[in-house]
């Protein structure tokens, strides 16, 4: 895979005019497949077929251009998520092709993400943070860190106990 770079986990945009192009280059490759099938599966198990063709493309080929947003507006049955999914390339041999030399091995390396943006919400609109704490004693009490706390507390406290109910000699 040659793009997006496999350095770390792409994310990308459902949105209007934002298409996705994935890239790649053969090697060692002595005989060319007729076409290949490109596919992103999520890791909610769903997969959905990547560029304009279902996912079906020349085998020659080497980079697809996928619209997500497109995808979502023809498929509402089907929407895309947003979550983590790998991109898979096989050719004609099918996605559990075995290894042969010269011939396309399946790949599935490619690991990317989608969102949905959202709309701007003004602090001043009365919006609160879902997941940040509010400060109150509550919140610091369901911390696991306070429990761990509290029984180092109690344990110096009944060891401490124990020292002073023995008079000193």
């Amino acid at each position: 895979m040659t793009q997006p770079p496999q350095t770390a986990v792409s994310f990308f945009k459902i949105g209007q005019g934002q298409q996705i192009t994935f890239g790649w280059n053969f090697t060692s490759l002595l005989v060319t497949p007729t076409h290949l099938t490109v596919s992103a599966v999520c890791d909610n198990g769903n997969t959905y077929p990547v560029g304009p063709t279902d996912g079906v493309i020349p085998g020659a080929a080497t980079t697809v251009v996928w619209d997500p947003y497109a995808y979502d507006q023809a498929n509402p049955n089907k929407p895309l998520a947003q979550a983590s999914y790998t991109l898979h390339i096989w050719g004609d041999k099918g996605p559990d092709a075995t290894r042969a030399p010269g011939l396309l091995e399946p790949n599935s390396a490619l690991k990317f993400a989608l969102y949905t943006p959202q709309e701007y919400t003004p602090i001043n609109s009365g919006w609160q943070c879902s997941g940040c704490h509010s400060g109150s004693i509550s919140s610091y009490v369901s911390h696991p860190a306070f429990a761990g706390v509290m029984i180092t507390f109690i344990l110096i406290f009944l060891s401490g106990f124990s020292l002073l109910r023995h008079p000193f000699r």
